[in-house]
C-alpha cells in the first residue's frame, strides 16, 4: 500500500494482494517481479513468499480509511483476476476474501475512483454476472503487442464506468487496435535492465487514433534502461489527458487538457 505513487497516472496504490504468472511476453520484465524480490530480500513481511499469489488481510479495508478523495490503482502488484483469486474467500485454502470482497470495498469507498488493470479480461468477462460493478471502478487491460488485442474485446463486455487501456510496454504496432467503447488509453515503453525499445511511430499512430476519437491519451514514457534520462515528451509534448467527465480536476494528479499538455 503506497499513498503517493510514483505512477504517473494515479495517486496512490493498494495491494490486498500480491504475487503473479507470467501470460505473454509483457509479463518478461516485470517491475513488479523485481520489485516483490528486492522486498522479500529486505524481510518485508507483506512479501516474505516473495511473488507468490498472497492474500493480505490487513490491507483489505485500508481505502475506507483514507478520507481524501484519490485515485488508487488496485494490486499494482498482482492481477485481481489471476486464476488463484478465489471469487469468494476460501479459508480452508488460505485465502481469507475474494472478488467479490474486494469489489465490495470499492463500492463502500465510494469517494474514491478505483483502477483495475488485468491481463485476464477473459476470466472477468466470465465471472461479470457475479459482480456488482459500482461507477467509481474502471478496468483496463494491458496489450503489449497485436497478438494481445482480443484482450480489449472482453474489456468491452464489462460494464465499467471506464474502460481504460495500458499499451506499456508497448513491444510492437497495434495498426488494428479498434478503440470502440474505450474511455482512455495510456501508452508506455518498458522500463529497467532488458528493457525492449520502442518504435516512435508506434506511439504517433496510437495517438493519431485517439485524437481522431477524441479520446484522452497518456503517455507515460520512452523507458529505457533509465526512464528519467528518456522522459515523457511526445514531440516535445507532454500527453496527460484523463477521462474528464469521470475525473474532476480537484482529484486528478494533473488537469485533463484537450491539446495533451499540462494547464
Amino acid at each position: 500500500m503506497a499513498d503517493g505513487s510514483a505512477i504517473e497516472w494515479t495517486h496512490a496504490t493498494w495491494n490486498p494482494i500480491t504475487g503473479c504468472d507470467e501470460v505473454s511476453p509483457g509479463c518478461d520484465h516485470c517491475y513488479a517481479r523485481r520489485l516483490a524480490r528486492r522486498l522479500q530480500a529486505m524481510g518485508v513481511t507483506q512479501y516474505a513468499n516473495g511473488f507468490e499469489v498472497s492474500f493480505h488481510e490487513s490491507v483489505l479495508r485500508k481505502p475506507l480509511r483514507w478520507k481524501r478523495p484519490r485515485l488508487i490503482f488496485v494490486n499494482s502488484m498482482s492481477d485481481l483476476f489471476h486464476p488463484k483469486v478465489p471469487l469468494r474467500a476460501d479459508p480452508r485454502a488460505g485465502k481469507p476474501f475474494g472478488i467479490i470482497d474486494v469489489f465490495e470495498v470499492m463500492k463502500a469507498a465510494y469517494w474514491h475512483q478505483f483502477q483495475v488493470l488485468t491481463k485476464r479480461p477473459q476470466r472477468a468477462s466470465r465471472i461479470v454476472d457475479k459482480l456488482f460493478w459500482p461507477d467509481n471502478v474502471w478496468v483496463g487491460v494491458s496489450v503489449e503487442n497485436s497478438d494481445y488485442l482480443w484482450r480489449v474485446d472482453h474489456l468491452r463486455r464489462l460494464p465499467a464506468a471506464v474502460k481504460f487501456l495500458s499499451l506499456e510496454p508497448l513491444l510492437g504496432p497495434l495498426d488494428t487496435l479498434d478503440l470502440t467503447g474505450i474511455d482512455w488509453v495510456i501508452v508506455g515503453g518498458e522500463s529497467g535492465p532488458g528493457a525492449r525499445p520502442m518504435d516512435p511511430n508506434w506511439v504517433r499512430a496510437i495517438r493519431d487514433k485517439c485524437v481522431e476519437a477524441g479520446i484522452p491519451f497518456f503517455f507515460k514514457q520512452w523507458g529505457g534502461t533509465n526512464k528519467n534520462r528518456t522522459g515523457r515528451l511526445l514531440d516535445g509534448v507532454e500527453w496527460s489527458q484523463f477521462p474528464r467527465s469521470i475525473v474532476s480536476t480537484r482529484s486528478c494528479p494533473v488537469k485533463w487538457c484537450k491539446s495533451g499538455s499540462r494547464e
